[in-house]
């Protein structure tokens, strides 16, 4: 299955509120809008079917786990997937997890256990955090690569594996080698088939994307009404540089969805340390307009001029729907904040076609709910 089969749609917010025309392409359980995630998945879909190692590289957070589990299940594979985090589990352990050992091998085996790669034969093991592996190990781990057999500890005989490998680390593993604490022919041997992951600030439009993901499968899984993020809210999310990438976000979003009682979603139920942060926009006319000697809150006019009504028409509509998100779509509430009789608010919000609602208004702006694939499993 190519590219082009993949389910895909159109529609999420750009950073005028705007849905924006870039392709939307759902893949095994991930959804995003960025070129680089979709070569990703094309990548993913031709090496499913072989055996090759497959090394994911990427800062933490950014989803290894989910590639590595959507390689397992488009490979068709009879066995299981079967993750083991190196850098959690000591390497005193770690041989006997990965390995198995037999009855005596050591104090406390007082029975014989079956490693993690046996229990993975005939599917796909995923060593995760590979780069923290000692360099003990990592000689034990290079003869499986090379022979497909493994020793379990205090065993006299070797035991074949079939295995598909898939290693992650969100280390550096070519400077690893350089500073001696990686194997280089393992690193050679573990680079086959490499998928560099992009953190998700280089993704684009898909902080809003996957955040209406995860906010639509919290609310249906409680039972909740489902909710929509503001143009405020929206903007914040695409300016924030997410360091914890997707999983930062999926656990903003839960906490959003437990805390916040409203439908949609504004600028104020998100954390200070993201809102709090000057608008690019803002920041840009102020530097220019002090450069020019104007005041710092002063418009500077485009090179080809601008359509004075619609500018003021749509800055009158943006701030009618601003007071209306911060009141719930309270008439009474937002005319106040305005300034502004009801009746004349009434009046405006009935002449540019804002009866239906701002809820309604912000979903059509924003991701489509039919539009986007559930996203599960764990984020790596």
């Amino acid at each position: 299955m190519g590219l082009a089969e993949f389910e895909s749609g159109k529609g999420v917010a750009d950073r005028s509120g705007i849905r924006s025309g870039k392709t939307q392409v759902s893949f095994m359980g991930m959804a995003s809008q960025c070129e680089d995630m979709h070569r990703i998945f094309s990548i993913i879909q031709r090496v499913a079917s072989t055996s090759s190692t497959v090394l994911i590289l990427g800062e933490s957070g950014t989803g290894k786990e989910l590639v590595a589990r959507a390689i397992h299940k488009a490979s068709g594979r009879s066995g299981k997937l079967v993750p083991v985090n190196c850098g959690a589990i000591p390497e005193d352990i770690l041989e006997s997890e990965l390995f198995g050992h037999e009855r005596g091998a050591f104090t406390g085996a007082v029975t014989s256990k079956v490693g993690r790669f046996q229990l993975a034969d005939g599917g796909t093991i995923f060593l995760d955090e590979i780069g923290e592996m000692s360099p003990k190990l990592q000689v034990k781990l290079l003869r499986v690569l090379q022979e497909r057999k493994i020793d379990p500890v205090g065993s006299t005989r070797s035991v074949d594996v079939n295995v598909r490998v898939v290693a992650a680390t969100h280390r550096d593993l070519r400077e690893e080698v350089r500073q001696g604490r990686f194997r280089e022919d393992l690193f050679y041997r573990l680079h086959v088939v490499p998928i560099s992951l992009p953190p998700l600030r280089m993704r684009g439009n898909d902080a809003v994307l996957l955040a209406q993901s995860f906010i639509d499968g919290a609310c249906r899984q409680s039972g909740r009404e489902l909710k929509v993020f503001s143009d405020c809210a929206t903007e914040s999310l695409l300016r924030y540089e997410w360091p914890g990438n997707v999983r930062e976000l999926q656990n903003l979003i839960e906490r959003i969805s437990v805390m916040h009682e409203g439908r949609i979603i504004s600028s104020a139920d998100l954390p200070d340390y993201m809102v709090d942060m000057d608008s690019p926009i803002a920041t840009a006319t102020s530097t220019e307009s002090a450069e020019r000697g104007e005041h710092p809150a002063g418009f500077v006019l485009p090179e080809g001029g601008v359509d004075f009504n619609e500018m003021i028409d749509h800055l009158e509509t943006s701030l009618i729907v601003s007071a209306l998100e911060r009141t719930d779509g309270n008439k009474k509430a937002a005319a106040d904040l305005l300034r502004l009789n009801r009746t004349t608010l009434v009046e405006k919000i009935r002449k540019k076609g804002l009866d239906s609602s701002v809820p309604r208004r912000l979903s059509e702006r924003l991701v489509s709910v039919s539009s986007i694939a559930q996203i599960d499993g764990d984020i790596a």
